[in-house]
């Protein structure tokens, strides 16, 4: 059973926080951080790289609102945050869309360099991965190099491109440069995976279960 002590942001249907309403649940996390807290998350925020960031995804947001794709807004961010060189951390199985996503970067000027998911082709087993999981290829994924490799390359924005579940965690963990997604990969959904929320109470109702 759940209480005030479990209920989260994700139980919560009023939004206070976002309208200003100033009616908040018993549970609301907002109404229950001190000044204190509040003042030493503005003090981050202050802090060079997060205040640049921050200020340029307002105004990317505020300016592309219902106007942009990701793909654009992406484009502008880095405008804003004075970026020229982007890194893309592919799954080798949206190479051609990388190649597609490079194409139009390039094309807006910016600098592109790019590593797949299987760069220095290394068998699963060799790092202790259990020999089933070559039933869907015998290389691992190498997220922790590919971020190596962007970040020696001097990228200053790397953007994910369909790297699987953790994969992509290990990549964010170990990429030196800010990160944003634009693929997130979902095989049986066309990487889509909003649409088992928008289905889970009917065609896709197992996720309930």
């Amino acid at each position: 059973m759940m209480d005030d002590k479990t209920l989260s942001c994700v139980d919560c249907a009023v939004r206070s926080c976002d309208s200003q309403k100033g009616m908040y649940p018993d549970f609301c996390l907002t109404a229950k951080l001190t000044e204190e807290e509040i003042q030493q998350i503005k003090n981050i925020y202050k802090e060079p790289e997060n205040h640049d960031a921050m200020c340029a995804a307002a105004e990317v947001e505020v300016e592309g609102y219902l106007k942009e794709c990701r793909v654009e807004e992406i484009m502008s961010f880095a405008r804003k945050m004075g970026m020229k060189k982007l890194g893309i951390a592919t799954c080798v199985g949206l190479l051609r869309e990388s190649r597609t996503l490079a194409k139009i970067l390039r094309n807006h000027g910016f600098e592109v360099y790019g590593a797949a998911c299987k760069v220095g082709a290394i068998p699963k087993t060799e790092v202790g991965i259990d020999k089933k999981c070559e039933a869907v290829g015998v290389n691992m994924c190498n997220p922790i190099m590919q971020a190596k490799l962007l970040n020696e390359a001097g990228t200053e924005l790397n953007l994910v491109v369909g790297l699987c579940v953790g994969h992509d965690s290990l990549f964010y963990k170990y990429s030196e440069a800010l990160a944003t997604t634009v693929v997130t990969k979902d095989r049986v959904l066309g990487h889509n995976p909003v649409a088992a929320l928008y289905t889970a109470e009917s065609y896709y109702k197992k996720l309930l279960k």
